[in-house]
């Protein structure tokens, strides 16, 4: 029986071709011209103005929070259904997170409920578009438009998505995206700061650069970070780029495929296919085990791992995480959908190499594991 991962890349365009050209250039530093063409055609392919390539998903967060200004008296609003790379940083500048439960449809942040977290202190927004399908932006921008908030979008599952026909990456006053390896488009590690205003585009540049000065360069006004990018990951990321459209449609058809074979399945929740406001691109193929089951995550994990499928759990809610406990975060908070979820959630192999066969290998084995 061979064993299926939860991701394997597809490398099979321009991606050694480019990688030759930085190699026999000798370009192969954060300087090479990969670099920027990378960011304007990224930048392009999100109807944005400025693209900013950073080390990873991550690095452009932080630097995000970072050039907003966000720090100690401000809030920002986000999901607690997330990755703690969207927390990370403005629990770090002394800014306080407010969280907002997960949808259970859906399982992105559940819009109605943000109106009640703005208070005076709130600066931003934080949207997280999660698994394949967007966050509801229209309520999000009137809400950010009405209190003058900023919003920061966390597109980095959302390469090649839509909200109601235009692209994910398009809506924050910064948006972010990353490049990992399960990504649609993916560099090894690398991320993306996408903009359309001038000055913050000019210091998310200086963040990612140790905020190095033109006139000066070793006198610093401001502390930054080394985010560069480097030559060889840009020439991996366009070879990707390239075939972005491909490669969404691919996921959509795995994702058909894989609703057909397991939709008789009794007691687990699968990906909505659509709303009315975007298809989903099936960025992962989640599986919600019913509690009426009596079946943890956990558990239908190990039994699949027994059967040489690959899995990887759902996010851990972030007023649960062990670090912010200890720091007196979130006390008093409850998300339930979120905390269900995290418990009641998995993925199954969904990487852009798996194919139609071995999917439906998938669907049998884990047929083998709810139905036994």
């Amino acid at each position: 029986m061979d064993f299926i991962p939860v991701n394997e890349p597809l490398l099979d365009g321009n991606e050694k071709a480019y990688l030759n050209q930085c190699i026999e250039t000798g370009w192969i530093s954060s300087e090479g011209p990969f670099v920027r063409e990378f960011e304007d055609k990224f930048a392009a392919r999100c109807g944005r103005k400025h693209g900013i390539a950073v080390a990873n998903g991550t690095a452009a967060l932080d630097a995000a929070v970072e050039a907003l200004g966000i720090g100690p008296g401000d809030e920002v609003i986000l999901p607690a259904f997330t990755i703690i790379s969207c927390i990370a940083q403005i629990v770090r500048s002394g800014a306080k997170p407010v969280l907002v439960d997960a949808d259970p449809i859906t399982w992105n942040m559940d819009v109605s409920q943000i109106e009640s977290r703005i208070t005076q202190h709130t600066k931003a927004i934080m949207v997280v578009h999660t698994y394949g399908l967007p966050v509801d932006m229209d309520p999000v921008l009137a809400l950010a438009r009405r209190h003058n908030l900023r919003v920061i979008e966390d597109a980095a599952e959302a390469h090649g998505q839509t909200y109601r026909g235009k692209p994910c990456g398009s809506f924050g006053d910064l948006s972010v995206f990353s490049f990992y390896p399960n990504k649609h488009v993916t560099t090894g590690e690398g991320g993306m700061i996408l903009t359309d205003d001038d000055e913050l585009a000019e210091i998310c540049r200086s963040l990612r650069n140790l905020c190095f000065q033109p006139h000066a360069r070793f006198v610093h006004e401001r502390l930054g970070w080394n985010l560069r990018m480097t030559n060889l990951q840009a020439a991996i990321g366009l070879a990707q780029l390239e075939r972005l459209d491909g490669f969404v449609a691919r996921k959509r058809s795995m994702g058909r495929l894989y609703t057909e074979l397991l939709a008789d399945i009794r007691g687990i929740q699968l990906p909505l296919d659509a709303t009315d406001y975007a298809d989903n691109i099936y960025w992962v193929f989640g599986l919600v085990i019913e509690t009426s089951r009596q079946l943890s995550a956990a558990a239908a994990m190990k039994a699949l791992a027994q059967k040489r499928v690959g899995t990887r759990p759902f996010f851990w809610p972030m007023h649960e995480q062990p670090v912010f406990s200890r720091m007196g975060l979130f006390a008093k908070d409850d998300h339930p959908t979120a905390s269900r979820i995290a418990r009641q959630g998995f993925y199954i192999p969904s990487g852009l190499a798996l194919t139609p066969s071995q999917a439906a290998e998938v669907a049998e084995r884990v047929r083998a594991v709810f139905n036994a």
